[in-house]
């Protein structure tokens, strides 16, 4: 019974991926940099709704993902190629570059917790893509909301634990060590895009028509033209009978002509 509503492959694969996109001790850095001018109490709010935003913009893809592709005429496997492509680029990102504390410093006293921590920092496109895809790659509509969503739930609840105790986790651990992290996870993120890309273009190339059922073009030219296969058997008029001017390929006034002395 309870493998009909929740896919444990489904599970472990959105869960790794959602948490490895939204990294959450890579995001410690930036909280704690955005939220430096803030009291304990506040900053404690801070990460309780940058936590509710992301979980909630997320949810709302996964769910709705479906119906958004059905209206715009998109394929599943459009959407795993696409989600692997951007997948891909966040990887890329968490590969090479040292601090995204450095671009978001200067935005410290608006309302960080909606904007960017909790979209696009925890609820970026990578994340909505890869909720989409997961709901999309499971067997049933039912079973892929159920595991997507209880792998987007924890998701939440550990990136809620580690920006909830930031101050601890960033001494315990040090910038070092979380920056090690940080590119341990965009590997294993480059890997994970690869894999979805490879996945959406043998789904592609499979739903292809095959060879034998795509329509005649309409410039195909016809067959060649039957050969003479020697002289009739019933003289000059049997001349006509056995040789049509259409086999013989006479330009057209020689053809009227033999037509005419037929």
């Amino acid at each position: 019974m309870l493998d009909d509503v929740l896919s444990p492959s489904v599970f472990l694969t959105a869960f790794t991926t959602i948490l490895v996109i939204q990294d959450p001790l890579g995001a410690i850095p930036v909280f704690l940099s955005l939220t430096r001018r803030q009291s304990p109490e506040r900053r404690r709010a801070s990460a309780r709704q940058a936590t509710l935003l992301s979980l909630a913009v997320i949810l709302a893809f996964a769910i709705f993902g479906r119906s958004i592709l059905g209206l715009l005429g998109i394929s599943v496997a459009a959407l795993q190629v696409s989600g692997g492509l951007l997948l891909l680029l966040v990887a890329l990102e968490l590969l090479t570059e040292s601090s995204r504390a450095d671009d978001d410093a200067d935005s410290a006293d608006s309302n960080v917790a909606l904007v960017p921590l909790g979209t696009p920092l925890l609820a970026g496109p990578g994340a909505i893509a890869a909720a989409m895809v997961a709901v999309e790659s499971a067997p049933a509509p039912v079973t892929g909301w159920v595991s997507v969503t209880l792998a987007i739930v924890v998701v939440h609840v550990i990136t809620w634990l580690a920006l909830r105790f930031s101050l601890t986790l960033h001494r315990v651990l040090g910038e070092a060590m979380i920056l090690v992290l940080t590119r341990v996870m965009g590997l294993l993120l480059a890997a994970i895009a690869v894999q979805m890309i490879g996945d959406g273009i043998t789904t592609y190339i499979g739903s292809a028509p095959a060879p034998a059922q795509w329509p005649a073009s309409p410039l195909a030219r016809p067959g060649p033209p039957a050969r003479w296969s020697g002289p009739p058997a019933s003289g000059r008029g049997g001349l006509a009978q056995s040789w049509p001017a259409e086999s013989i390929g006479l330009p057209p006034r020689v053809r009227l002509r033999f037509l005419a002395r037929r």
